[in-house]
């Protein structure tokens, strides 16, 4: 089995602190796209970002803040917590710079990939979220699309997802790791998790390869990064907490091209209704 990482683990910062609580660049974890932090800032506190060479996304997970990409400050922010409501997401391409100043305590997750697309900032706001309701029955959860295909990004797609305790997500189980489009496309993707019990709440996500050659289940909590190189790798929320994570894919293509694991790809003609709990997030 590989000793690169699965999971990278958050710094827990004492109350009232602010600063980095995730960092691992794409040599730290030995993978060949993605680097990501989150930083939490305290009000008044500022943080500036500059891309060579790169593009990126700051998704604004929680809080109030100022954003300037060049054409003067923004207000931007609405919701207290991921589950409290839509995103706030800067997009920087290459050769640009971005400042946040906090208003309120916030939280920002950027993700970076290699790029030498040039291109313009853009700020997607929450009416910019498409949010669907996907799966059903026990494997129903909420999607909510930042930055997608259809966004003339480099490599990164952006999105968010909600699955209700006890549900199971990215089911039935697929991959792309393979670069066949249309049928399938080679990404790698980063699930970022919040529970809102997070002091107890946790989520299980199975990682595997069709040969079963790796099959590894991680316990994920709160603030946890999985790593998601190869293989299928469906995720179930503990009963009783609600699971979001975030996720940045970036690899050879930017359509969502996956296979699913043909012996559980029956369960679909099963599901008859969504989870009445859906959506969590409106």
């Amino acid at each position: 089995m590989s000793s690169r990482p699965f999971v990278v683990h958050s710094r827990r910062l004492t109350d009232g602190h602010s600063g980095e609580l995730l960092n691992f660049s794409r040599d730290s974890v030995q993978w060949e796209w993605m680097s990501m932090s989150v930083r939490k800032l305290a009000p008044g506190e500022m943080y500036e970002a500059a891309t060579r060479g790169e593009e990126a996304a700051f998704v604004l997970l929680s809080g109030r803040c100022d954003v300037d990409w060049g054409a003067g400050p923004k207000a931007i922010g609405e919701r207290k917590s991921v589950f409290d409501g839509l995103p706030y997401c800067v997009y920087l391409p290459t050769n640009n710079g971005v400042k946040f100043k906090a208003d309120t305590v916030c939280e920002i997750a950027e993700c970076r990939v290699p790029s030498r697309k040039e291109g313009e900032p853009h700020l997607f706001t929450p009416k910019d979220a498409v949010t669907s309701l996907r799966g059903g029955g026990n494997a129903s959860r909420q999607i909510v699309d930042i930055i997608r295909p259809d966004f003339p990004a480099d490599k990164l797609v952006v999105i968010e997802v909600y699955t209700p305790g006890g549900n199971w997500s990215s089911y039935p189980p697929h991959k792309h790791d393979v670069h066949n489009p249309p049928v399938e496309v080679d990404l790698d993707e980063i699930y970022y998790y919040r529970i809102d019990r997070p002091q107890e709440g946790f989520a299980l996500q199975r990682l595997y390869s069709p040969d079963k050659s790796q099959d590894i289940t991680i316990r994920a909590e709160d603030g946890d990064a999985v790593l998601v190189r190869s293989g299928y790798h469906p995720v179930v929320a503990g009963p009783g907490y609600n699971v979001y994570y975030l996720n940045f894919l970036a690899g050879t293509s930017r359509t969502l091209a996956v296979t699913e694991d043909p012996n559980h790809v029956w369960l679909k003609s099963t599901w008859n209704a969504i989870d009445p709990r859906l959506p969590i997030v409106k």
